[in-house]
């Protein structure tokens, strides 16, 4: 199961110096002109979580392996991008792909680097490219209702509901807003929503990509944006990208922690972004642990065990028989699986379990 953030935004405003730190790489060429990204690029980039390690150290796990979110470096965005400005719908379609949208935007002065619009306005930059992406969903939605139409002809009942829907996402992205204003009333119409694939609809965090002098409390670029964040129930974070790229070269533990206190700053900027966006999937994770490796797995929010144990194999989920579970707290008080089984702290669950942030799972399925 493989969940992917999409990194967009104007041309220069650190989408791809941000990506390079992510993934501690130079596989995007971070150059100074728009359109340098000519093709997405795509990094897997570990969840940080101190839990793995706490439960690695009670099993004595000789390896450790976290789990993963995916992030496509997506390149910029111009107005008109949605009728082919730039190198418009190509990289429309790259959005397509992503479950969730990750907006840098710039909040940092620097006459060295242009900006493409010609002033530093992050919140105008933000609404350039959502109208970009509002445009093109209307141009989908508008081309859809005609095979709806057509479909609602033959009688076809899912296509009258779709159409309803499609109507109603039409007003909304009509009035300036982005579809998703509009909440499913239902699990079913939820299905529809995401069978509109519309890029309006994907969760956004808005990144605001500050100079190093000013990642520790960000400025007053940012602050406009935080409330923007608010008005919208959306999330921002504050980093400098360009700090982040010095940090992510330091390869050392405490060589990097000892870096992030001379700064005034309690974590990497990068380990707030990714914990963002894995909240703005609604992930949780779960972990397997034993004296090979204790490892860290994602499902989404309201997962069943089978399908949970699905992501290990598929043949888990066919055969899934029962799920010994023991919440995070109770393994780390009664250290471990033997403490747990004699404190009575160890469940076992079935087909209709649904799983927990943390739960240390181990599942039974037959063969």
């Amino acid at each position: 199961m493989g969940f992917k953030c999409g990194i967009v935004g104007l041309p220069n405003v650190g989408k791809s110096t941000l990506f390079n730190a992510l993934t501690n790489t130079a596989a995007a060429a971070a150059a100074n002109y728009p359109f340098c990204t000519i093709e997405p690029n795509v990094g897997q980039v570990p969840v940080p979580d101190p839990r793995l390690n706490q439960l690695a150290a009670i099993a004595g796990s000789k390896e450790i392996i976290p789990t993963q979110l995916s992030f496509v470096d997506i390149a910029g965005l111009v107005r008109g991008a949605s009728q082919g400005e730039g190198l418009g719908n190509q990289f429309l379609g790259n959005i397509r792909e992503v479950d969730a949208i990750i907006h840098v935007l710039r909040c940092f002065e620097d006459d060295d680097i242009t900006h493409v619009e010609g002033t530093i306005d992050p919140i105008a930059d933000a609404e350039t490219v959502e109208t970009e992406l509002m445009l093109s969903d209307i141009d989908s939605l508008t081309k859809r209702k005609s095979g709806l139409e057509r479909r609602i002809r033959g009688q076809d009942k899912d296509a009258k509901a779709l159409m309803a829907l499609a109507e109603r996402m039409l007003a909304v992205l009509e009035e300036g807003q982005p579809a998703r204003v509009v909440e499913a009333a239902d699990e079913e119409e939820q299905k529809l929503i995401d069978e509109l694939q519309l890029l309006t609809t994907k969760p956004v965090l808005y990144v605001c990509n500050v100079s190093e002098e000013e990642a520790a409390e960000g400025n007053a670029l940012s602050t406009r944006v935080a409330e923007k964040a608010k008005a919208e129930n959306a999330v921002s974070v504050i980093i400098s990208a360009a700090l982040e790229s010095e940090i992510a070269q330091l390869e050392d533990e405490e060589e990097q922690k000892a870096f992030l206190e001379d700064l005034g700053l309690g974590e990497t900027g990068l380990g707030r972004v990714i914990r963002a966006g894995y909240d703005l999937l609604n992930l949780i994770t779960y972990f397997t642990v034993g004296p090979k490796e204790a490892r860290a797995w994602t499902v989404t929010q309201n997962t069943k065990a089978p399908q949970a144990a699905g992501v290990i194999h598929t043949d888990f989920e066919t055969g899934f028989i029962r799920a010994e579970t023991i919440a995070f707290d109770a393994y780390i008080e009664h250290k471990g699986e033997t403490g747990c089984k004699d404190a009575g702290k160890m469940r076992l669950e079935g087909k209709e379990y649904v799983v927990a942030d943390g739960d240390v799972l181990h599942f039974r399925f037959a063969n």
